[in-house]
């Protein structure tokens, strides 16, 4: 019996969390299979599975084998289907994803349907988070990134940029006036966004006549770290906030929020799809790179 074959039997033992459906499933005797995982767990030095009576449990360390067994599986079946046709080769496997909540709440999750319609054996686990995941030590195979992309070992997509919009709620100019230029926004208040809580507070940002870059600091009650929370705030009437126009299209349309100082806006904010320098990148990875670059180049050019 092949390491491969190990490590098959002991991925169906831990889907299943038992010995003998594992074995009524692969067609095996219960002592073979049983027999399969000792050796694995011998050949790599520590226990996998927890085993009573009533169940069959993973261990800390058979969930980490178990998630890369998975992996490997899926790479191994794709491998031996790579010189099939195309149209009949089918997708499996796990891709892990990262992207901002704003970006899989408004663009990815709604378009996730119709990518599983197609590739029904495809297993997406989907991070949605404003912090910077480390794409390797976190095994994430992709991530959406608004903004920099920062670390230059990693392999960077760029996949357009999205324009920047001023908004207030109307309760706030109400009260506070409109701001017809750059030298009115300091006697407002900003909605201060940060990914880390206790940074350094960010200012009003803009491009000038000449497109340098100027910042104005201004004073701010608030600071989230959250895409969500940061339009949440201003529709609250906390304060002005520069976002990426798609984020709030709806709220602007609806009327909870109002555009101002059109001709002052942030730069675009790039939106890069990264991912870490592999020779040979699996065929269900780049399938869902590509239906992620035709996602948001949709999102981006919606009306």
């Amino acid at each position: 019996m092949s390491d491969l074959d190990r490590m098959h039997i002991f991925n169906r033992v831990a889907e299943l969390s038992s010995f003998t459906q594992a074995a009524d499933t692969l067609g095996l005797p219960k002592a073979s299979v049983s027999t399969a995982v000792q050796q694995l767990e011998a050949q790599l030095g520590t226990r996998l599975l927890h085993r009573t009576t009533r169940r069959v449990q993973l261990t800390q360390d058979g969930q980490a084998f178990y998630e890369r067994c998975k992996d490997l599986l899926a790479d191994v079946d794709e491998l031996q289907t790579m010189f099939h046709q195309q149209g009949t080769q089918a997708l499996r496997g796990r891709v892990r994803i990262d992207m901002s909540t704003s970006m899989a709440r408004h663009a990815v999750i709604p378009r996730l349907p119709e990518l599983l319609a197609q590739h029904p054996l495809l297993e997406l686990e989907i991070s949605s988070t404003e912090r910077r995941v480390d794409l390797v030590r976190e095994g994430f195979d992709c991530v959406l990134r608004s903004g920099a992309v920062g670390d230059t070992s990693l392999v960077a997509r760029p996949l357009g940029a999205m324009r920047m919009v001023n908004c207030a709620s109307p309760a706030y100019l109400q009260q506070r006036g409109l701001p017809q230029g750059p030298a009115d926004v300091a006697a407002h208040h900003l909605v201060h966004y940060t990914n880390t809580l206790g940074a350094k507070p960010d200012a009003f940002e803009y491009l000038d006549a000449a497109g340098a870059l100027v910042s104005v600091p201004m004073p701010g009650a608030v600071t989230v770290n959250n895409a969500e929370a940061y339009v949440a705030a201003c529709i609250a009437g906390l304060g002005i906030i520069q976002v990426p126009c798609v984020g709030v299209r709806e709220v602007l349309r609806s009327g909870l929020l109002v555009e101002l100082l059109p001709q002052h806006v942030a730069p675009p904010m790039p939106l890069t799809l990264v991912y870490a320098n592999r020779r040979n990148l699996s065929q269900r990875v780049r399938v869902v790179m590509d239906w992620l670059a035709q996602v948001v180049d949709d999102y981006l050019h919606a009306i």
